[in-house]
């Protein structure tokens, strides 16, 4: 089932299926790992609206929420 990485719990794993957003966008999250293929992992979910740190290739990184409701992932595994 393909849902946005923001709907992902902590701890879970999916797949990167698709990204959207625009040639910038995609550039900024090449460069952090952040691609289709991909296995990401949840790490935690900060209160108040806070980012999202996600573990992709054993390296964490944080994202904000707007991105990560941009990224979509496969959660079947």
């Amino acid at each position: 089932m393909e849902i946005p990485l923001i709907k992902l719990g902590p701890g879970k794993k999916a797949v990167i299926t698709r990204v959207e957003g625009g040639h910038g966008f995609q550039i900024n999250l090449g460069t952090r790992g952040i691609r289709k293929g991909k296995e990401v992992q949840v790490v935690t979910m900060h209160p108040m609206q806070g980012p999202l740190v996600i573990r992709i290739d054993g390296r964490e990184t944080t994202i904000g929420r707007r991105m990560a409701a941009r990224i979509f992932v496969n959660t079947e595994n």
